[in-house]
């Protein structure tokens, strides 16, 4: 039976290991001087016009060098996708990958207007953002000093961010995040049940997407 690291590996559901895993290989694949960052960030003039289209992907996997700005979003965004993916999104790989992929689609779309080479935090606000709209009365002890109560916590996170690298504009990407996450709820948790009476290509994996994860025959 697997232990220690091992263990804590194979308990990470699925779509959140593979995310947290590839973020953290390219950080370190940068900090080891295999690539460097200029290869990986995103802009619509070098993945469209220089024909470099890997770049729409990799901006989504590097969230800064290894620093403590790294392991603060690394922490809550493995602890917040995690809890997401294994209530919400449980034996649903599909439907929480197809969630992740529409945001991305909407985060590139709105790249432009906040000038943020590297997409990765503002993709990873959007579980978190989700998960404290769906447990609304759940308290959140932040480092042992704060309780607050669910819904506040992505104001907490772009708050904390701030605070550490002393400037607004190192919590734009977050402030992304949340502004995606917020359409992301309203999609699944308003408009499809009160408005559609149902899912949707919007708020459901298509049966291709499905059938990729195996939850179709």
């Amino acid at each position: 039976m697997p232990v220690g690291i091992e263990a804590w590996i194979t308990q990470i559901p699925p779509i959140t290991r593979t995310w947290l895993g590839l973020s953290v290989l390219t950080s370190l694949a940068i900090q080891c001087h295999f690539i460097t960052h200029y290869q990986l960030f995103f802009s619509w003039n070098a993945a469209v016009y220089n024909m470099q289209p890997w770049r729409a992907v990799t901006t989504f996997f590097y969230f800064g060098s290894l620093s403590l700005d790294f392991v603060f979003h690394m922490f809550f965004f493995m602890r917040y996708s995690r809890l997401l993916e294994e209530s919400s999104f449980a034996n649903k790989k599909a439907d929480y990958f197809w969630l992740l992929f529409l945001s991305a689609l909407m985060i590139l779309a709105i790249s432009p207007l906040v000038t943020l080479p590297f997409l990765s935090s503002p993709l990873a606000f959007v579980p978190i953002y989700l998960w404290s709209r769906r447990h609304p009365s759940t308290p959140i002890s932040l480092f042992g000093i704060i309780t607050i109560t669910a819904p506040y916590l992505p104001i907490a996170l772009v708050g904390l961010a701030w605070v550490l690298n002393g400037s607004w504009r190192a919590a734009a990407g977050d402030l992304v995040g949340c502004a995606v996450g917020h359409i992301g709820w309203f999609l699944r948790d308003v408009w499809s049940r009160e408005m559609v009476g149902g899912p949707n290509v919007l708020t459901e994996a298509p049966d291709f997407v499905k059938r990729l994860f195996g939850e179709l025959d």
